[in-house]
């Protein structure tokens, strides 16, 4: 009883995102209290009587939905405010256009491209992944930038190697702002998804299980997060082991952009 005791709290704390999408609740709801009582027509009763239901609705939607990802124990988690933490590594470092502040790290995106064999993007930031068989990864990550330069990108990447990668960013593209999704073999390249995007904010994931990627991504206005695509990993030969990455690249020489990067985290998929 605790445990449905906490599970409702949350799910009422999440209200105005599920109330969305249970929204023909109160006109199902007014139809009942019509036929039970016809004299009565009170919509703001119905509402208020729908959203009572808004918890439950919560529990079952989220139980039967195919997308539903249950994050479990929080592995690595980096806020990237003073400093990194440890366990971070640079490839093709810049020194002079990194920087970690109160605010999160802070990159400028510089010229420079990792989609094809051109492999030449500075500041990749890496890390290595639990090694345990068979577990499932969840990768996710909140990016801000306002890019103006054509495929101007900030990337949460499941990145064996600069040649073999699946990345997920936020996007300029045809000049509009969009969350891409992306897949690399051997520099040959694979756009899996473009989505178009509201919000210089974006909250990016990658699960992984087995020999398969999954792309989801939010703003920070809507509580559910929305598919990007899936594919399978673009495992190199020999004994290359899948790292998470952040990649920041395509920017113009003549601009300064500072990408900031917050939300770090590294969890197991229940």
């Amino acid at each position: 009883m605790l445990v449905l005791h906490k599970v409702l709290n949350l799910a009422k704390r999440m209200e105005c995102a599920v109330f969305r999408r249970f929204s023909f609740l109160p006109g199902f709801i007014q139809n009942l209290n019509a036929k039970a009582n016809p004299k009565r027509r009170n919509t703001a009763h119905s509402i208020r009587f729908a959203r009572s239901f808004a918890p439950l609705c919560f529990v079952i939607s989220f139980s039967f939905s195919p997308h539903a990802v249950l994050s479990g124990e929080t592995l690595f988690e980096d806020q990237f405010k003073t400093r990194l933490g440890k366990g971070w590594s640079w490839v093709r470092e810049n020194p002079k256009t990194w920087r970690v502040t109160e605010q999160g790290l802070e990159v400028r995106i510089e010229p420079g491209n990792m989609w094809g064999p051109q492999n030449d993007a500075k500041n990749l930031l890496v890390r290595s992944l639990p090694a345990a068989a068979g577990m499932a990864i969840d990768i996710s990550v909140r990016v801000e930038n306002k890019p103006t330069h054509q495929y101007e990108q900030v990337d949460l990447v499941w990145y064996y190697d600069d040649s073999h990668m699946v990345k997920l960013g936020q996007e300029l593209v045809d000049g509009k702002l969009s969350v891409v999704m992306g897949r690399e073999e051997k520099d040959k390249t694979r756009t899996i998804s473009i989505t178009p995007l509201d919000s210089q904010v974006v909250f990016l994931r990658i699960i992984a299980k087995e020999n398969h990627v999954r792309g989801q991504f939010r703003t920070p206005q809507n509580a559910d997060w929305r598919e990007a695509g899936e594919c399978d990993m673009p495992v190199p030969s020999g004994s290359a082991q899948a790292r998470a990455c952040l990649q920041f690249y395509q920017g113009h020489d003549k601009e300064e952009h500072w990408a900031k990067v917050t939300d770090f985290r590294i969890s197991e998929v229940k």
